[in-house]
């Protein structure tokens, strides 16, 4: 679990109390360009800048984006499918020949027509679409470390298991932001931004509050 805010604010530069959406509303600016509904919160931990945005993962210019995948890596409904459409079939050909993979593993493709330059396929659930808490933390941990194999410096994820895997948004954010923090705490990394891309509002609040709560 992550510590409070005020233990946070002393062992590293996490503000005492997290802002509102209301108080800390920006727009995106260079290469996270472009997004719609272009809202977000960030914080820093360490070198590394942690980004809540609202929008459509699809578009972002990140090094990598982060599908939630099933550990077939076929590419049907929800993100995957949504990567698939804009990205090209050429993503799935390839993710199908590199699996299928241990739930919880995450394996690399090239991201075809996106705007990002791999696309991380991370295995949140089975093939029979369940997921659960340790799927979606070890899904995260290691799309991290794929990414810093490559050594990239800057990553998006949706959440993870809460489309399709119907896992519920708050639980996944809680595991999801706990995981992150620990890599950015643990090691000299790569990454020099992190960022969430929620589809709606109640899914950003939901992130937002966890950030807020020092996920409690």
């Amino acid at each position: 679990m992550l510590e409070p805010p005020g233990e946070r604010a002393r062992k590293g530069n996490w503000p005492e109390r997290f802002p509102s959406l209301s108080e800390k509303v920006r727009h995106l600016d260079g290469s996270l360009r472009p997004i719609s509904r272009e809202t977000a919160m960030e914080y820093c931990r360490r070198s590394t800048s942690l980004r809540l945005v609202q929008g459509d993962i699809t578009k972002v210019k990140a090094d990598a984006i982060v599908n939630a995948a099933n550990n077939r890596l076929w590419m049907g409904a929800g993100v995957a499918g949504a990567i698939k459409r804009r990205g090209g079939e050429a993503i799935e050909r390839e993710a199908v020949s590199k699996g299928p993979i241990e739930v919880g593993e995450a394996m690399v493709t090239e991201a075809g027509e996106l705007s990002a330059r791999h696309v991380i396929h991370a295995a949140a659930m089975g093939q029979d679409l369940v997921t659960s808490e340790e799927a979606i933390r070890q899904a995260t941990r290691n799309s991290l470390l794929r990414a810093e194999e490559l050594g990239l410096a800057s990553i998006a994820f949706p959440a993870l298991g809460t489309g399709v895997g119907g896992f519920p948004l708050k639980d996944a954010a809680r595991v999801m932001l706990d995981e992150i923090v620990h890599h950015v705490d643990e090691r000299k990394t790569s990454l020099k931004e992190i960022l969430f891309v929620l589809f709606d509002a109640p899914a950003l609040e939901i992130f937002a509050s966890a950030l807020r709560g020092g996920l409690s």
